[in-house]
């Protein structure tokens, strides 16, 4: 007897991109509407969370329509509604959650809460099926982890970052340089056309120690770029990006290959934004291709915030069973277990 299969609406608000999905057996998508919000925190520099709470409440209900209409599904093919509930920022989850919750008890559907940082893995079992055990490098804004997993669902975090993410030094460090928001791919534009002349240090911390620090790095940057202001000394903007991801890259790969080596990794998985970091990416690539270890890293498009990759962890989870009550809640420090 052949299988049910399983359709997956999820539901991401993280941060400030509102987005809905529909997944086949968390492995096919069948729509994904993203609604971007970098245009109105541009002029700010970075996110702020009041108005991307006010853009999640006016984008919801157009987003989820959209996703159901570009599904061809109707409500009763849906199986279970799934939602980002934490980590994040509080008043962005909330309005995802409630929408999940509303629609759940309106439809009468299972609700799965989901962590961020397991969608953002889980991106890549939509382009390719898992080998485990593997390890994955989540890099982002708000996140750098490395994580193992023996099997679906489960995640043992082995590494993550003691103070800034790789994706917020990027941001800090563009803005010292009075790049626009977001700061990462203009750091990567520029470091491709730069020199790594400038010895920035690599935080390793501990021999053993799979954590991460970026602040002495990013301090660094903007010593650097005040000093030379002082003595009228004019540095070129693409050789201090190129030396800041150079030290960023190095410490991320060189990491992540003594975890797979140790947790003898059948299979190396990159997520989050700063996945899409060309640099980043040929590092890893160069490494793992010498390893003769399959690296998965997503498309562009699924590297940063979409509702594809939370329907894809949520089936999963609906598949082990897991439920949420009408009690979901937005967790904006929640752990991932």
């Amino acid at each position: 007897m052949s299988k049910k299969d399983i359709y997956m609406l999820g539901i991401e608000t993280s941060c400030d991109e509102t987005a809905a999905a529909v997944v086949k057996n968390g492995t096919e998508i069948v729509s994904n509407v993203v609604a971007s919000q970098i245009e109105s925190h541009k002029r700010f520099g970075g996110v702020v969370p009041e108005i991307a709470s006010r853009h999640h409440v006016e984008q919801i209900t157009v987003v989820l329509e959209e996703a159901l209409e570009k599904s061809n599904c109707a409500w009763d093919d849906i199986d279970a509604i799934a939602v980002t509930e934490g980590p994040g920022l509080v008043g962005a989850l909330l309005i995802g959650v409630n929408a999940a919750k509303a629609l759940a008890f309106a439809k009468g559907k299972p609700l799965v809460g989901v962590h961020h940082i397991a969608g953002h893995i889980y991106a890549n079992r939509l382009e390719r099926e898992f080998e485990f055990p593997l390890i994955a490098l989540i890099v982002s804004g708000g996140h750098t982890e490395l994580v193992y997993m023996k099997e679906h669902g489960i995640y043992e975090v082995i590494g993550q970052t003691r103070d800034d993410a790789a994706g917020e030094a990027y941001d800090k460090v563009a803005r010292m340089l009075k790049l626009p928001y977001p700061g990462g791919p203009q750091i990567d534009r520029l470091a491709a056309k730069g020199q790594e002349s400038i010895d920035f240090p690599r935080a390793w911390l501990e021999d053993d120690s799979y954590d991460f620090s970026f602040s002495g790095l990013k301090s660094a940057v903007i010593n650097t770029i005040h000093n030379a202001k002082q003595r009228g000394v004019e540095l070129s903007p693409e050789d201090i990006a190129a030396s800041f991801q150079a030290s960023v890259v190095e410490v991320l790969t060189t990491k992540t290959v003594r975890a797979a080596k140790e947790y003898g990794a059948k299979q190396v998985i990159v997520a989050g934004g700063v996945a899409a970091n060309s640099g980043l990416r040929q590092s890893l690539e160069r490494e793992f291709a010498q390893l003769d270890v399959p690296l998965l890293i997503p498309p562009l498009s699924l590297c940063t915030d979409n509702a594809a990759m939370i329907a894809a962890a949520g089936t999963i989870s609906f598949e082990k069973g897991k439920r949420s009550g009408m009690d979901l809640n937005a967790n904006p420090g929640l752990e991932l277990i």
